[in-house]
């Protein structure tokens, strides 16, 4: 009888789903967002929100296993460009988001208004251009990938325990932020929202800015 073999040695995937948990528990542009979008559109905002910041980690594993981590190594200005033009969309969401605070008719932020498109792009946005991404795929996740194995099993099976351990996160973030969407009804609480959401999205933005 022949021996399994594994996309990924037991003990090294163990290794990584203990890497990988620690990096997801702790607060940053990710989660910080799926607060706000749990707070705007209830579970529904948060779940939305977090297929958005997923889909950008499935391109992030495409973009691995093809290579074009070693091209953002060699040449870092191209993708220093794209986090800065991700950076810049943050911060202007979250400026349009405290001006709107102060406008007679209060509405939800235009960042977070609609319940489909919105949250699913600016949650793509967030993770696609989060440096703590790029980190995770030039800095953390190569020692765990064997040369002497395919290459797409293994990072289908990263895939996997990051998206699964990442979206229990955002889920169990955004559920906390779902808990104060019924309050959105009341024009008071929607001006106070309207400005916690436009300096979460600044706080977004410099923590990004920060790592770029």
């Amino acid at each position: 009888m022949m021996p399994i073999l594994w996309p990924v040695e037991p003990e090294k995937y163990v290794a990584f789903l203990t890497v990988m948990l620690a990096m997801s528990m702790m607060p940053g542009p990710a989660m910080l967002f799926a607060v706000a979008a749990g707070m705007s559109r209830g579970f529904k905002g948060a779940l939305l929100a977090t297929l958005g910041m997923n889909s950008a980690a499935l391109v992030w594993f495409i973009a691995s296993a093809l290579g074009l981590v070693i091209l953002a190594a060699t040449v870092p200005w191209l993708f220093k460009i794209a986090g800065w033009l991700g950076v810049g969309y943050i911060i202007w969401l979250g400026i349009d988001s405290i001006r709107g605070a102060f406008k007679a008719e209060v509405a939800a932020p235009r960042s977070l208004k609609a319940a489909t498109g919105a949250l699913f792009r600016t949650g793509f946005v967030v993770q696609g251009t989060n440096p703590k991404a790029l980190l995770f795929f030039t800095a953390v996740l190569p020692p765990f990938v064997a040369l002497d194995r395919p290459v797409w099993p293994q990072m289908s099976a990263f895939a996997v325990g990051m998206i699964v351990s990442d979206t229990f996160f955002m889920l169990f973030y955004g559920a906390l932020g779902a808990g104060f969407a019924h309050k959105m009804a009341e024009p008071k609480f929607r001006r106070l929202f309207s400005l916690f959401v436009g300096a979460i999205l600044l706080v977004v933005g410099a923590l990004m800015i920060t790592r770029l």
